[in-house]
Order: C-alpha cells, then structure tokens, then sequence
C-alpha cells in the first residue's frame, strides 16, 4: 500500500478501533439456514469453517418461518426456470417483469389500497416514501414519533421538511404539536405500528382520528406486524380496524413473509408521485422475478391461513411465560417480540457469545446505535417452528449464562415451574409448558 494510502487507512483503523473501545464493534456468525429444520442452523466459527456446528437460531426476523414455506419455495423455483436470475434493470429500463406487478396487485389489495409500490428493502421504502411524499407538498411538517426507525429518520432528514418529535405514543403530546401547526399546513404523521426492538404497538387508531381532526396524513410503517396481525395478516391497523383510514402503508417483504423487498401501498395518486420523483426507485435495479414470485405467493398465503399467526401467537406467549417464571429480565410488551434486557454492552455482547459456543444458540446482541446505551438487550424472537423442547433449552442456557456473567435475575425466580427444580428443565413436557403459560 502507497504512503498516502496507509495515512488514510488509519484513520479507518481508528474509527474501528473507537468503536471496539465502546463495545459497539459488531461480528458476524456465520450460519448457514436448514429451510427444511428451521430454526436449526449451521454455524461455520472462524478459523472452524470445515467443521460447521448445528445451532438453534432464535432471532430472526422470518417470524412465521416463511422462508422455508413449501408454496413460497415452489414459486420462487418456478420463477427462476420461466425467468433467470436477475430482474434485466430498473423499473424504467428492463426491469417491469409480471411477478412485480402481480406482486403490487397482491400487496394492493392486502391493504385495502387502490395501489402499491416495491422496492429492493423496507429501509429503501422508507427512505423514499417519506421524503418524496414530504417534499412535494408545499410547507410540509413532518411529525415523527421519538422512536421512529432509522430508515424513517433518514426518509425525514431527505426531505429537507422542518420535522417535530412527538414524545413515544403520546397522542396528548402530538395533539399539541398539530394544534400548534394549524389546519391549513400540510402536515405527515410518521410513526410505527410495533416498535421492534421493545415490542410496543402503537395507539393507531387515536393517531388516525387526530390526523383526521387537524387534516393530516398519515404514513405508518409496519413491517413488524404485516404477516402476523390482522385478519388477513395486513398488520396492526388492519387488526384495529383503522387500516381504511391511513393514507401510506409501508410493509417489508423480509420479516413476515420471509423473502426480500419493500413496499408502500396508498391512492394511486401518492404511488404515482412517488415512482416518478423517487430517486431511491428510479435508478434501482428491480427485484428479480424469483424473489417477487415467492413473496407474492407469503403473500396470498397469509392472507388465506391463520394457523401460523395463532401458532406464532402462542410460542410467543409461552416463551416469555417461561423466561419470567425462570426470573429473566423480559421487557414488558404485547406484541410477538420478546426483549431480554442486559443493560450492558459488554456483557450482553458476553452472553450472546456464551450462548452460541456453550449451549449452541444463536441470539444477536442489539446494542447502540440501534437502541440506546445503558439499554442493550438481547432480543429473542419465537417463532411457529419453534417448540416445547427448544423453548426448554432455551430458558436453561439463559439461566446459565446469567449465573455465569451475574446478571441479575428478577424477583419471579422465586416461582419456579417445577418444585425443587430449576425453573425449566430441557426435558419438560409440551403440556407443562402450556399449563404454565395459560
């Protein structure tokens, strides 16, 4: 490498070297996904890669195990012997191919909307939706919830829009802020239908009825719940009766369905608007025919079966049954998401790599910037192809590793599930755990 090469790689060297000071420096496992045995993985350690381990993978965001889905798997095989690999270009050059149509017909009508629009991501989604939507109507204020994703905050900042924060799911505190604003101003209303990282879920339908008091727009993100709430799995506000009157829904295609892209469904007008202004959509390769194909068919799917919501619903229930009865840190909330909290970076970073080389399960520390410091936590997500045993194995490798590093446990430890036991044993049966969850 030349000297002036070397001079400015330190300082890459020094940016890496801050953020491993700060125990924010992120790794990777590498693991290799069994569609057949989800959640069953193999991990490859590095400097192992020949001799690969079997894991259990307890947080991915393939809530309801989609990914491996027989008519998700079908269609996607289809679309690539009919159509390649690769979508040709971007949407203007090339790239409009069928399944992308049919899939935005699907997500169309998934919502109730006239309209759809997919990207390559949610985080592109976002980025685009909220700053084009914002920035073509004329003096627009944006107002943003507290906790809003990063995706939504890089939409806000692209804009160029004057943007308030209103305090988390205050409705009293965003009724201020519209009030101040006025009826004639244009004005965004951007929040999240359930909060990821605490698992929280939105007053959608308090929000809806002031946007609708101060002539606002509504622009609610709900790739955390589309798939897994609402009757035909189109989300939280779907599930509230409410989904009619929000003007933008943004969904993911990588989380519920469990395949890749993202997507906003509105009036054709706003769709429109965005596809013609959108840089983020002009000059972006489109989504190849076999990841449209097999989103669409999660899609159509989940809109017909419940089952796999009821059963999600229920792993979700019991496994935080079982970690509070164990005395584990669970963050309170309602939704399918189940936030362990360490409070630590250094330590939660020490559990997750304890988890994975001594009890072969695979959690990913979330620490700052995703969540804020003194709030890192380890976030679990069940899933339908979890069971009884592995909800087992589980709370006793937890209960393990928070002895080991002295994490502290909660009063609820005192309330064991099996008398003269610890709280869970690996063997304990299916019917104990439902008991004990009910």
């Amino acid at each position: 490498m030349n000297p002036i090469a070397l001079t400015y790689d330190q300082h890459f060297q020094s940016a890496i070297a801050q953020l491993k000071a700060e125990n924010r420096y992120r790794t990777f496992a590498n693991l290799e996904r069994d569609a057949a045995r989800f959640p069953t993985a193999l991990w490859r350690p590095e400097g192992e890669e020949d001799s690969p381990r079997e894991v259990t993978i307890w947080c991915s965001n393939d809530y309801l195990g989609m990914g491996g889905h027989r008519r998700v798997l079908d269609a996607a095989r289809d679309a690539l012997d009919r159509h390649g690999a690769g979508a040709g270009g971007t949407r203007n050059i090339s790239g409009t191919h069928n399944p992308i149509v049919e899939l935005e017909t699907e997500l169309a009508d998934l919502h109730g909307k006239p309209a759809a629009l997919v990207f390559t991501s949610g985080w592109i989604s976002n980025l685009a939706g909220i700053s084009t939507i914002a920035s073509l109507l004329p003096n627009c204020l944006i107002l943003s919830d507290a906790l809003n994703h990063n995706s939504m905050i890089e939409g806000i900042r692209r804009s160029g829009c004057e943007k308030q924060v209103w305090r988390h799911n205050d409705v009293d505190h965003l009724e201020e802020l519209l009030q101040a604003a006025g009826k004639e101003r244009a004005k965004l209303i951007v929040f999240e239908s359930l909060y990821s990282m605490d698992g929280d879920i939105a007053p959608v339908a308090e929000v809806v009825t002031l946007a609708e008091k101060y002539n606002a727009l509504t622009y609610v993100d709900e790739v955390h719940a589309v798939g897994m709430y609402g009757a035909r799995g189109g989300g939280i506000c779907q599930r509230e009766g409410v989904e009619s009157r929000i003007d933008i829904v943004e969904g993911t295609l990588a989380k519920g369905y469990g395949a890749l892209g993202g997507y906003i469904a509105a009036s054709p007008a706003i769709v429109d608007a965005v596809r013609s202004y959108a840089p983020q959509f002009i000059f972006t390769t489109t989504l190849p025919p076999m990841v449209a194909a097999c989103a669409r068919a999660a899609v159509r799917h989940l809109k017909e079966s419940g089952e796999e919501r009821a059963r999600h619903q229920h792993m979700a229930r019991l496994t935080k049954h079982a970690l509070r009865a164990a005395g584990l840190p669970v963050m309170d909330n309602s939704s399918h998401i189940v936030p362990l909290m360490v409070g630590d970076a250094a330590r939660c970073k020490k559990a997750s790599d304890l988890l994975l080389r001594r009890h072969s399960i695979y959690i990913q520390p979330i620490n700052y910037p995703t969540v804020a410091i003194g709030t890192e936590r380890l976030r679990i997500t069940p899933t339908p192809r979890h069971d009884e045993a592995h909800v087992a194995e589980l709370v006793e490798a937890l209960v393990d590793v928070w002895s080991t590093l002295g994490l502290p446990f909660t009063e609820s430890k005192v309330i064991p599930l099996h008398a003269g036991k610890p709280p869970l044993e690996a063997h304990c049966t299916y019917s104990e755990l439902k008991r004990a969850a009910e």
